[in-house]
């Protein structure tokens, strides 16, 4: 397998790191995206060289059009161009019953996570047709498919990326690009840290394999769908969820 330029949007931290050092130890050279996360990010990236790997951060807020330009631009001009794109970058919303919540704050959480992705797979996309070879991995959520109260600006906002990824897959196959869903359910990161024990429990209680989900769980999903060999894969979702959802 020839080493694939793999960029992972929000790859500090969580799913993210977890995904980069998975990519790393696959033989992928690996581009850590991060907006604040310096020291986070350059400890991963230390890290994973350590051990044989090859990482490098890149620091670009992916919700900024030319910050987007400039992160894709010095991986072409460094190292030819993205060949996986991991769009993975963690999109604030505000968490509230349709009832109260306005049309500025479901909006903003639509207009976020789309247009990150939306620009990150147009940029990614330039490179992968020149190559005849691509791949996009989009980090949606079970919450897409299984509302839960007070996530419909999240769940919404993840469902039109995954109608966003079929289209890709559609429009891009000829050029040897796939395009598809990771869908993690709870997965026990820093972000899910302050939930209730006894959330979590429930979730672990009602599950069918008895578990939740760790990071590197999810990473796996996404280097099954990142290889070369899984180039007739696309247009899928794929939930990691231990069964707590099943399609």
């Amino acid at each position: 397998m020839s080493k694939k330029n793999v960029l992972i949007t929000g790859g500090a931290r969580g799913i993210g790191a977890a995904t980069a050092k998975a990519l790393a130890a696959n033989g992928h050279r690996v581009f850590i995206n991060y907006v604040n996360s310096t020291q986070v990010a350059n400890d991963l990236a230390t890290e994973i060289n350590s051990e044989g790997g090859e990482a490098y951060t890149i620091q670009a807020d992916v919700r900024d059009e030319s910050q987007i330009k400039a992160m894709f631009e010095e991986v072409k001009n460094q190292h030819g161009g993205v060949d996986i794109l991991v769009s993975n970058a963690n999109m604030n919303f505000t968490p509230k019953p349709f009832v109260e919540q306005t049309w500025g704050e479901f909006s903003q959480k639509l207009n976020d996570e789309m247009r990150a992705s939306y620009l990150c797979a147009q940029f990614a996309a330039a490179s992968m047709v020149e190559k005849k070879f691509g791949r996009l991995i989009f980090i949606s959520s079970t919450l897409s498919e299984s509302p839960m109260p007070s996530f419909i600006a999240h769940g919404s906002a993840k469902g039109a990326l995954d109608s966003f990824s079929k289209y890709l897959a559609q429009e891009l196959g000829a050029y040897g690009i796939t395009s598809n869903i990771v869908a993690p359910g709870l997965v026990l990161t820093d972000a899910t840290a302050g939930a209730p024990d006894e959330f979590k429990e429930f979730i672990r209680s009602t599950t069918p394999t008895q578990t939740i989900s760790n990071p590197e769980d999810v990473a796996n999903a996404v280097s099954f769908l990142a290889r070369e060999e899984s180039g007739q894969i696309t247009g899928s979702y794929l939930p990691v969820s231990g069964g707590a959802y099943l399609s």
